[in-house]
């Protein structure tokens, strides 16, 4: 491992490749799963990978040490769309939620906010505009005001509302605001803790929420000399710029994420 010293940023696509071939056995590459392996859609149930996606994740996750998708999307969504990976390890609800060898593992701390949640979600059906969907996730409530964006406005002062009256946590995103309760849990905690025992991680990620999961990896390398981290952005006009600049490599769409795996792959 000594032989092949840790690129500097920024860096190249070349040196990024040629230190994870030759620290495989000690890699995890991480992935957002809406915007980054599946295109964003109007409605959320719809989404899917990209063709490509899943093939060259079994691929990869034959290469490397381990892969894991860390979203916003609750861990039953994600193993409908990943039921044939085996090896991918599964985040949900910002690692409230993990699918592991089998199992899921719900942060107990969560659990109590359930009914309140429910409640939300109905809430939300009841008093903002026909127009906003209410994804309800068990564990968060996400109001999407995709297909109506005049409706920003009034989605976000009811989120905070609510976010105030019962003591929860706004996220914001692309097109929508999600409640989730007062848990220390985020993407930055879930690839902090993901790196404790890595030489290399990657993250893919294209949203506000995965800045964090950019600075773990940052913070990850400022401790470990011989930790090297990848942050990739999967470019979008809503996010794009900030999220771009946080990172070291920037794509644009879930295909071309597809595409680099692929070649990089090529590499092994």
């Amino acid at each position: 491992m000594a032989q092949t010293p840790r690129p500097t940023h920024p860096l190249s696509i070349d040196d990024a490749w040629a230190f994870t071939t030759a620290h495989a056995a000690t890699t995890t590459f991480f992935f957002d799963f809406d915007g980054v392996l599946s295109p964003v859609t109007d409605d959320p149930d719809a989404s899917q990978p990209a063709p490509a996606v899943l093939g060259v994740l079994e691929r990869l996750a034959g290469a490397v040490q381990r892969v894991a998708i860390v979203s916003a999307r609750p861990v039953s969504f994600l193993r409908s769309r990943f039921a044939s990976l085996e090896r991918v390890d599964l985040y949900g609800l910002y690692g409230l939620e993990v699918w592991h060898d089998g199992e899921v593992v719900t942060e107990p701390a969560a659990l109590p906010w359930v009914p309140a949640m429910s409640d939300l979600a109905e809430q939300a059906r009841a008093e903002l505009p026909a127009d906003v969907l209410v994804e309800y996730k068990r564990l968060s409530v996400a109001l999407h005001y995709r297909v109506a964006p005049h409706e920003a406005g009034t989605v976000e002062r009811w989120g905070h509302e609510q976010a105030e009256r019962l003591g929860l946590r706004i996220q914001a995103g692309r097109m929508v605001v999600e409640l989730k309760p007062p848990v220390d849990q985020d993407k930055g905690m879930v690839i902090t803790e993901g790196v404790r025992n890595a030489g290399c991680a990657w993250y893919f990620g294209d949203d506000m929420s995965d800045i964090k999961a950019f600075d773990a990896l940052r913070a990850r390398e400022a401790v470990d000399p011989s930790f090297f981290g990848v942050a990739v952005a999967v470019a979008n006009p809503e996010t794009g710029a900030e999220v771009s600049s946080a990172a070291d490599l920037t794509l644009d769409s879930p295909d071309a994420v597809a595409e680099f795996l692929t070649n990089g792959l090529a590499r092994f």
